[in-house]
């Protein structure tokens, strides 16, 4: 094999020779056929796409004795001294480095002269997204009206650091990647040419490791080539390249449906040790669950769309089939999503383990769907669990009661605002009585109100549920006062013996004759029925209700005129925002103070 470069030995000399780009070859060589040539012209894409190349080619069939012509002849002075980068009016500017407003100036002199003895100047700048922005000015009106037989040709990897001005200006083509099978036609025919015996599936790995780039595959090529080998074989390419054999992935998938993390590790520090390249076995692991979610969910169909060589399909399916398609599809998702996160992390070898036990213990972890049953217990402290026929188990409990976490994630299913559901204009919610007890039935032979102030007579309280049961001792339990039940005297009563704030703004009306009977509390606003609908207010109101009326009684909350229940009177609005422990944090942490609070 001959020693030269194979990018600079086998660099494409016609529009043919490009490898991929089909539709700008095809627009470029018509171009240059019909002599319509545009003013400025604009390549962008990744690098090692054949940019500079085609701009080369067309600045040929521009100047070829034979033009206009679709394709040069490489055989007259003209091709022959462009293709040498000798010609003096073919210019190629390294704007990296001659990208000053200097270099700008001197570039419009130069544009003023003729061609020497060639039929157009053509001006090559590659790299063009390093000129200055006062380059890029002094170019504009030069690139919109440039002199007859004059054209640019602009050739960049970041398109979107150019000014608008300059792209308008410019017949913008994109130059994309080159799929897998078009590098791979590619590298075959270079090996070929250079009579070297190769194995297919090295020439598959190269052309995948290469992402698409021509010159980046053409590379690694001649850097396993230079191994000296009698042939291109894939040992000798995952060698020389650093890339992981199939054998790492058949290890590392088996130690994943294990759930064997000891067995992980020890794969990866193969991985580590060899030297591997992270950045592609990573690549080649997301390749790797792609292809089992497909074949677990086509089968033998999904051959078609997968690449694999066909001695392994076999083993491939198998394995397919002991997965589960959700597991599948988390792991897939999951190395997607870790690729940055490991190649950018500090420690890319421990976020990589990291990331590989979460594959592998993933049917372990806890679902978030579950995290409601984990809710926090109520502001009483966690007690022991409710025994007896009236506690209710854990899976029968209902979702929207006081004990149980609803789905906004906070107890009694209580979103922000303090409603059910987080919603102020949901029906008023009432509070059942104690577990365990036949509605309406009494807490004693007699209600209290009407029983002697003896400690031994109160009544037990209500409770919102027997989770959340307030036990109370009798010795110590508020005594009520004689008289009618009413609903001011429950108002008096509630002040002697513990205020609940904001009962006292509220109106009611107790309802004796309702089964079970009904306490009824009329706010004035949103933010007093959210104040009152808290599930602590609740069950203290609950058990003084019980003590003062002397049975359980079922509270309401809601708004006394519903045309004003959205609104909120300054002071209220001042203090529901100033209560928010989201804001309280959000003043600690930033030193900071409330200038103005708005409703929304």
């Amino acid at each position: 094999m001959s020693t030269t470069s194979l990018t600079a030995k086998y660099r494409p000399q016609r529009f043919a020779d490009v490898a991929g780009q089909d539709a700008v070859k095809r627009i470029l060589s018509r171009a240059a056929a019909e002599d319509k040539i545009a003013p400025a012209y604009l390549f962008s894409g990744t690098r090692g796409v054949g940019k500079t190349t085609l701009a080369r080619v067309l600045a040929k069939a521009l100047n070829c004795q034979t033009a206009p012509t679709a394709e040069p002849c490489n055989v007259c002075a003209q091709c022959r001294q462009i293709t040498a980068g000798v010609s003096p009016d073919v210019i190629e500017i390294d704007a990296a480095t001659h990208g000053k407003v200097e270099d700008a100036r001197r570039l419009k002199e130069d544009v003023g002269y003729a061609p020497l003895n060639s039929r157009y100047k053509v001006f090559i700048i590659d790299e063009a997204h390093m000129l200055s922005t006062a380059a890029f000015n002094a170019l504009l009106k030069t690139l919109e009206e440039p002199p007859a037989r004059v054209t640019f040709i602009l050739a960049t990897t970041e398109a979107h650091k150019f000014p608008a001005t300059i792209i308008s200006r410019c017949q913008h083509y994109l130059f994309k990647r080159l799929t897998q099978a078009e590098l791979e036609a590619h590298l075959t025919g270079l090996l070929n040419r250079e009579a070297v015996p190769f194995e297919q599936t090295a020439v598959t790995l190269i052309a995948r490791r290469g992402a698409g780039s021509v010159r980046d595959s053409m590379s690694l090529l001649a850097q396993v080539l230079a191994l000296g080998g009698a042939e291109l074989t894939e040992a000798d390419a995952r060698n020389v390249l650093g890339l992981a054999g199939q054998e790492v992935f058949f290890g590392l998938i088996e130690a994943i449906h294990a759930q064997d993390g000891p067995a992980v590790v020890g794969v990866l520090r193969q991985v580590l040790d060899k030297g591997l390249d992270i950045g592609f076995f990573l690549r080649e692991l997301a390749a790797m669950w792609r292809n089992l979610f497909l074949l677990r969910q086509a089968g033998e169909k999904g051959l078609a769309v997968v690449d694999l060589p066909a001695e392994e399909t076999g083993l491939w399916l198998e394995w397919a089939g002991r997965f589960d398609a959700a597991h599948i599809h988390a792991c897939w998702q999951m190395t997607l999503e870790g690729q940055r996160r490991v190649l950018t992390s500090l420690e890319p070898a421990l976020s990589l383990e990291l990331m590989l036990l979460n594959l592998a213990y993933l049917p372990r972890l806890l679902p978030l769907q579950n995290l409601a049953s984990c809710a926090m217990p109520p502001s009483g402290g966690p007690g022991p669990a409710p025994t007896g026929p009236g506690a209710p188990s854990g899976p029968s409990r209902m979702p929207g009661s006081p004990g149980s976490a609803g789905p906004s994630g906070t107890p009694g299913g209580y979103g922000a605002s303090g409603q059910p559901g987080g919603s102020a204009g949901l029906p008023p919610r009432r509070i059942a009585p104690v577990p365990g007890q036949a509605p309406g039935q009494a807490a004693a032979s007699r209600p209290a109100w009407q029983a002697p102030s003896t400690a031994a007579s109160a009544p037990p309280p209500a409770a919102l549920g027997a989770s959340q049961a307030v036990p109370r001792d009798p010795a110590t339990a508020p005594r009520p006062p004689s008289g009618p039940p009413t609903f001011d005297g429950f108002k008096r009563f509630a002040a002697k013996n513990g205020e609940v704030m904001g009962l006292k703004q509220a109106r009611g009306v107790y309802e004796p004759e309702a089964e079970p009977p009904l306490l009824r509390l009329l706010c004035t606003n949103a933010f007093h029925v959210n104040q009152l609908r808290h599930p602590d207010k609740l069950r203290v109101l609950s058990g003084l209700a019980a003590d003062y009326f002397g049975r359980p009684v079922d509270i309401s909350v809601e708004a006394a005129d519903n045309g004003n229940a959205d609104r909120m009177s300054p002071d209220d609005l001042k203090r529901y925002i100033d209560e928010r422990p989201e804001v309280r944090q959000a003043l600690s942490a930033f030193d900071a103070e409330i200038i103005e609070r708005k409703p929304r």
